[in-house]
């Protein structure tokens, strides 16, 4: 979820009029993103990343010329956000790892349904849908928990700094502009909260797999003591004794 803020609004009917900000806010708003990486080690990583930031309703309210009028601004903004990033994971204690990163990439910022109403006047302007790419930045701070020995999931803040946003030219409700006037937001900033699965890809590698040829071992013999030999005698054959004569 995003959670976004912007510094200013620039628009040419701004100059000559002095104005009071009230409010500038945004709501919150989903964000759905993937991203490739490589480990370099255990300390270091990085990753591609790209995500959609889903639309966000903005208002705000000014008050021009010590309250001649006010301005009631209404629009959604969305992105398409591209980073390049590097991180240094902590340290792992039960599981649990802790690491901080930074990016670097582009933006695409797109304004939605800019509305202008100024009650006092009776007046309404539109501006017309719009996109503008930009230079991006963020800075990470998260914990991943290792689930399993390939999948980890991961928790984490990060502040992103999107640049600008700009409306079509803004013209009243009968189609009229005098000047071709803009609205420009100015330094678009989010506070992100994620949460994220992660997955080693490594784990599922067959490539590393060893399939040359095991050695096949003979079973070792089973001893078996040698035959025994058996010595035989013949039997005594009994013979009676001789007979003597008497004579």
């Amino acid at each position: 979820m995003s959670n976004q803020r912007v510094k200013k609004l620039e628009n040419a009917f701004y100059t000559g009029n002095t104005f009071r900000v009230i409010s500038y806010e945004f709501d919150s708003a989903p964000i759905l993103g993937l991203g490739f990486g490589y480990y370099f080690n255990d300390w270091l990583r990085f990753d591609v990343t790209g995500e959609y930031r889903g639309k966000a309703r903005f208002s705000g309210l000014e008050v021009f010329n010590n309250g001649a009028y006010t301005d009631e601004y209404h629009a959604s903004k969305s992105e398409w956000l591209f980073l390049a990033n590097a991180y240094i994971d902590l340290g792992t204690w039960y599981s649990l790892t802790p690491f901080v990163g930074a990016g670097i990439g582009t933006s695409r910022n797109t304004i939605h349904n800019f509305t202008d109403i100024n009650t006092p006047n009776h007046g309404v302007a539109f501006g017309a849908d719009a996109s503008k790419w930009n230079f991006a930045w963020a800075l990470h701070a998260g914990v991943s928990y290792k689930v399993a020995k390939n999948f980890a999931v991961e928790l984490s803040y990060r502040y992103v700094h999107l640049g600008d946003a700009v409306t079509g030219d803004i013209v009243t409700y009968t189609g009229t502009n005098s000047i071709y006037n803009p609205m420009t937001f100015k330094d678009l900033t989010s506070h992100d909260l994620r949460l994220g699965l992660r997955m080693n890809l490594d784990g599922f590698d067959i490539s590393r797999r060893d399939y040359s040829p095991q050695p096949v071992y003979a079973p070792a013999p089973v001893y078996a003591p040698p035959p025994q030999q058996v010595y035989t005698q013949p039997a005594p054959v009994y013979a009676p004794p001789a007979v003597r004569s008497r004579y």
